[in-house]
C-alpha cells in the first residue's frame, strides 16, 4: 500500500523557518520524481519544488533562493526545508511521487498515476 506522510507544518511569524518531511513507503522511492505542491483556500494547487532521481531540482520563482527540496533514497524520505517565510507561504502543503521523468508542475494534478499525501499545514503570520 502506498503512503506518503507529510510532518512538519505548523504556524510561524514571517521571516521563520519551518522544515517540512515526507516519509514514504509502499513503492520504489529511488525510481519516482518526488515534488512539494501547496494549496492556499480558494486557489488551485501549485507545484513548489520537484526532485528528480538524479538528484535534480526545479523550484517556483517565488520560492527560489528560500526553499530547499531534498531528498534521502535511503530513508525513503523527502523533505522541505523553509526559510525566510512570508505571509503568502501559507497553505497546505503536499508530498507527491510520480513514477518516471518529471512532469511540468501543471501537469501532476491531472495524472492520474500521481500519489499524494495528505497534507500538512503551513501558516505565516505577519
Amino acid at each position: 500500500q502506498v503512503q506518503l506522510v507529510e510532518s512538519g507544518g505548523g504556524s510561524v511569524q514571517a521571516g521563520g523557518s519551518l522544515r517540512l518531511s515526507c516519509a514514504a513507503s509502499g513503492f520504489s522511492y529511488s525510481r519516482y520524481c518526488m515534488a512539494w505542491f501547496r494549496q492556499a483556500p480558494g486557489k488551485e494547487r501549485e507545484g513548489v519544488a520537484r526532485a528528480d532521481i538524479a538528484g535534480g531540482t526545479v523550484y517556483v520563482e517565488s520560492v527560489k533562493g528560500r526553499f530547499t527540496i531534498s531528498r534521502d533514497n535511503a530513508k525513503n524520505a523527502l523533505y522541505l526545508q523553509m526559510n525566510n517565510l512570508k505571509p503568502e507561504d501559507t497553505a497546505v502543503y503536499y508530498c507527491a511521487a510520480y513514477n518516471g521523468v518529471c512532469p511540468r508542475f501543471s501537469d501532476w494534478v491531472r495524472l492520474s498515476a500521481v500519489y499524494w499525501g495528505q497534507g500538512t499545514q503551513v501558516t505565516v503570520s505577519s
